[in-house]
């Protein structure tokens, strides 16, 4: 790769709280942590527990694989964690949704949501070299 490519995907981000990706997983771990309030009492610290944990860790997986750029795999990994996470979400989604806790809009809404970021974050991995402090 020649000097003037690297660092491309990251130059215009100086911090993972530039990232698009990570902005949209911060907005929607809030929107989650406000539908887990209306959430009956008995899954208050079953479902809620969960949703807001794995909503949370979608964030301070990109968070912490910003910090990981020096090293291609790391990064990659962490990216990989938030990936898994997003994707433990939407089954949390649909437990909500089957236990009809959830209206089908705003099930249709977060799951579009997690949908984008689950791209986002696989163009990022897709394309590491881009991000990555070589």
């Amino acid at each position: 790769m020649a000097e003037g490519e690297q660092n491309k995907g990251s130059r215009f981000a100086k911090s993972f709280r530039d990232l698009d990706a990570y902005q949209n997983a911060l907005q929607l771990a809030a929107d989650v942590h406000k539908f887990c309030e209306s959430l009956p009492d008995s899954e208050r610290y079953v479902l809620a527990n969960q949703m807001r944990r794995a909503s949370r860790s979608v964030c301070s997986n990109i968070s912490e694989a910003w910090r990981k750029r020096r090293y291609k795999a790391a990064f990659v990994s962490k990216l990989s964690d938030s990936e898994t996470e997003a994707a433990e979400m939407q089954s949390w989604l649909d437990v909500a949704m089957k236990l009809q806790y959830m209206p089908k809009e705003t099930f249709d809404d977060f799951d579009h949501r997690y949908e984008h970021i689950l791209a986002q974050l696989i163009r990022m991995i897709t394309d590491a070299d881009k991000w990555c402090i070589l």
